[in-house]
């Protein structure tokens, strides 16, 4: 009797291990890019998520976007760069997200 439940036992850990190891699926979703390029832009930017990029980082990416006189850079509770700046002559408010996007707000 002993034996069944021992086998039993070890049948029933055996599966548990094996869902573990079973991978998370993927987002099908081709069109939004895990990190915006200078050319590409995630058109529901900006996305709130854990944003890696430091302050100068966040800075340098903005003014490589055509921003300049870049100030106040601050990043919010979402995880958002915002700032101040100019664009063609006019003031605009800046975010940066942590996929790259820069857009005006």
């Amino acid at each position: 009797m002993k034996n069944v439940i021992f086998a039993t036992a070890l049948v029933c850990a055996s599966s548990v291990s094996a869902f573990a190891q079973t991978a998370p699926a993927a987002n099908s979703n081709g069109d939004t890019p895990a990190v915006a390029t200078p050319d590409t832009k995630n058109p529901t930017a900006p996305v709130e998520g854990a944003n890696s990029f430091t302050e100068a980082q966040a800075k340098d990416r903005i003014e490589k976007a055509g921003y300049t006189d870049v100030k106040d850079l601050k990043k919010d509770d979402k995880g958002i760069w915002n700032a101040a700046g100019m664009k063609d002559g006019k003031a605009v408010s800046i975010a940066l997200d942590y996929q790259g996007n820069v857009v005006a707000k």
